[in-house]
Parts: structure tokens; sequence; C-alpha cells
């Protein structure tokens, strides 16, 4: 029932499919082997902890084929869609971008625990986007708090929005440069 609850909310939000899929893999795996005892069958109650970790592995290799399905790779396409697009940034242990469909959050951890960990805006105060390659050897800042911040060579994306300017190293600098231009304008 809760599944069903939150589905409206988070169906387009693929970073919770992920953990989404585990726990209700795990819950089913978990009631198929524990199921039996209600018609008087105890012997296949010994395979719970077994049932509940094959449900789980289940779970999460259901949701990482649905989101390479749907998501892998990125295309300027997905723009026109409501969902929820991750941009892992390169050189930030688990920072990533996310551009929802109207709004962009640039994030220095998967739960944002505080507001110094995240910046939200909207896509009408972004100014402007200019792809950049990094060489290196430059020092980044970032309005926000990061655990640990490494240089690295590569295409990345200088992002303008709300008076600040933000350099997101990405692999994927021309797709979010076209998926926050294509959204921007609808």
């Amino acid at each position: 029932m809760t599944g069903f609850v939150l589905r409206r909310r988070h169906r387009y939000q693929p970073r919770w499919w992920l953990g989404v899929a585990g726990l209700y893999g795990g819950l089913a795996g978990l009631m198929v082997t524990l199921f039996p005892l209600a018609v008087g069958v105890w012997w296949p109650a010994i395979l719970a902890l077994p049932g509940l970790i094959v449900g789980i592995v289940v779970g999460l290799l259901l949701a990482r084929a649905a989101d390479r399905a749907l998501l892998v790779p990125f295309v300027p396409e997905l723009a026109g869609t409501p969902y929820e697009l991750v941009f892992r940034l390169r050189g930030i242990p688990l920072a990533a971008v996310l551009v929802g469909a109207d709004s962009i959050t640039i994030q220095s951890h998967p739960i944002p625990r505080s507001e110094h960990q995240f910046r939200t805006y909207p896509l009408t105060e972004i100014t402007g986007t200019y792809e950049f390659s990094l060489s290196g050897a430059e020092r980044l800042k970032f309005p926000i708090a990061v655990t640990q911040l490494v240089a690295s060579e590569g295409p990345a994306v200088i992002l303008q929005a709300n008076g600040e300017d933000w350099v997101l190293p990405t692999n994927q600098s021309s797709t979010l440069i076209d998926v926050l231009t294509e959204r921007r304008q609808t």
C-alpha cells in the first residue's frame, strides 16, 4: 500500500529506484519463504534469511536494469520527459547535479543533511551555461560543503544561476547543457 501511495511522488525520481527496489525485493523474498507458515508448513521458514537476501539482490538488479533501459545513456530527448536526471560530478565523491522538471539541485551528498550541502535553483534563475574543459590544475571552489575535491582533467559545465558561478566537472557536459536548455524553454 505504501508503494502505491508513494508511486505518484517518486516514480519520476530514479535516484530512489535502487533503494525502493531493494526494500520491496527483500520484503517479497521474505514473504515468499514465510507464507507457508500460514498453512501449517514449517520447513520453508528456515529459508527466510536466504529468501530475504535473494529478494534484495533481485530487486537491486531489476532497478539497475530499469535505470539502464530508460536513462542510460543520457540523451537530450530525455529533457522532454518528467524524469529527474542525475549527472554525477567527477572528482567529488557522491556529488551530483539533479535536473528536475522545474529546478536544478547541486548536492555534495545523496542525502542532504543540512542546507550547506546542497543548493536548489528554479530553472528560470539560470542565466547561462557554457561548456568548458578543465586541465586538472585549476582550483575549484564550491559554494556548498564538499567532503573532498580532486581536480580532474576533462569536460565541465560552467553554470551561472542567481549570481553564483559553478564549475561542474562532468563527463556528460554537452548533454547537461542540452537538457537544461530544453527544459528552460518549456
